[in-house]
């Protein structure tokens, strides 16, 4: 009989009317495979892989709320029957064949649309198939990125229309959570950012006005959403730059949304800014979590070079966050969630297919069972 402590990061938690068997998520990865922002044969592959992996909830990849959102032409969009029916498809699979809730991450990427795929050079499409981009202000992301056409009220309008259908759509598709895209340097970071929006209505100027478009956005998604399930959000807490965002900005922001009735916030950072200057290391966006953690009811997600299931768990065991998000890890690690768990003592469902796989039963994956078991055995 094993004699290690209970794992906290594989203890189950709850949003709403969603039930998560752990607080291990998988954080929305960009795949640049969609085929006129429909999912395509490879999202049929990669997202129930996910659902596979021993995390409670996996959030498929930033999804533009219109066709102009997109990032790239590789990326996928919720806007259309088709759009919607691939989505559906892929959600079902995920189900059957999974462990996991899935969520969706709805965004748009403002000035940062318009781009060639990552393995393409990523930059700014000088070509004819590039498309007007629109953003807080006319403000290039770069000196050699294309100029953003400014947004009227007619157009922040339409966005709050088509995150609203997006939602709707979101629904009927089958997922479990939203999770808005505030961060990075997509457009609702946009608005937010001091070095972005120079605008001189009531969506630009002050910190309260630089708020509105996001907490606006936020309040039309909540309604469009299904009561009992959760609505979050992932931000960029700081911007490392000189006069970007700072952390007492987005603790401000974090009050707002808890008060609004926000079920999570998911904690990164940068992306708005070329010259940014980002100290990475393990963990690097932890401290981030921790002091917005400290301000809100709701719970906190961290991310950021956690690769580690020790570093996991010590994250949530000592307050600093309630979720635990990783990305990389589990794209080079399909099961890497699974392996965690037994490192440290826990357990997670697993698909009947797999049930001959478990550290008791089958040598190989004896390594990721910790000392302490060991002895016990």
């Amino acid at each position: 009989m094993s004699t290690a402590s209970p794992s906290k990061l594989f203890s189950p938690i709850k949003m709403r009317g969603l039930e998560l068997h752990n607080r291990l998520v998988i954080a929305p990865m960009c795949q640049y495979s969609a085929d006129n922002g429909t999912m395509t044969d490879w999202h049929m592959y990669h997202v129930p892989n996910l659902g596979n992996s021993g995390a409670a909830l996996a959030i498929i990849e930033a999804t533009a709320v219109e066709p102009e959102g997109r990032i790239s032409h590789g990326c996928t969009t919720l806007c259309s029957d088709a759009n919607e029916a691939a989505m559906k498809r892929v959600v079902e699979s995920a189900k059957k064949n999974g462990t996991a809730k899935i969520g969706i991450q709805l965004a748009h990427a403002g000035r940062k649309a318009s781009c060639a795929r990552p393995w393409e050079g990523g930059q700014s499409l000088k070509t004819s198939d590039a498309w007007q981009t629109k953003s807080a202000s006319a403000i290039p992301f770069q000196p050699d990125w294309h100029t953003p056409k400014p947004m009227t009220l007619d157009d922040i309008a339409k966005l709050k229309e088509s995150f609203r259908q997006a939602t709707i759509r979101a629904d009927r598709a089958g997922f479990d959570l939203v999770e808005i895209h505030a961060a990075h340097g997509y457009l609702m970071n946009q608005f937010l950012s001091p070095i972005s929006n120079k605008r001189n209505d009531q969506y630009g100027g002050s910190l309260e006005n630089r708020m509105r478009l996001p907490l606006e956005i936020f309040s039309v998604v909540r309604e469009a959403w299904p009561a009992n399930k959760p609505l979050g959000i992932r931000i960029s807490a700081v911007e490392w730059v000189e006069d970007g965002i700072k952390i007492e900005d987005s603790i401000e922001l974090a009050r707002r949304l808890d008060a609004l009735g926000c079920d999570f916030i998911d904690v990164s950072s940068g992306g708005n800014a070329h010259n940014q200057k980002i100290e990475l290391k393990p963990g690097y966006q932890v401290a981030f979590a921790a002091a917005i953690k400290k301000a809100v009811k709701m719970p906190v997600m961290a991310v950021g070079l956690i690769t580690e299931p020790e570093q996991a768990e010590s994250i949530v065991v000592r307050g600093e966050a309630d979720m635990i998000a990783i990305a990389r890890a589990v794209m080079d690690e399909p099961h890497w969630g699974r392996h965690a768990a037994w490192a440290l003592g826990a357990e997670v469902p697993l698909v009947p297919q797999h049930l001959r796989v478990n550290p008791k039963t089958w040598p190989p994956a004896r390594k990721w069972v910790p000392a302490a078991r060991k002895a016990a055995e």
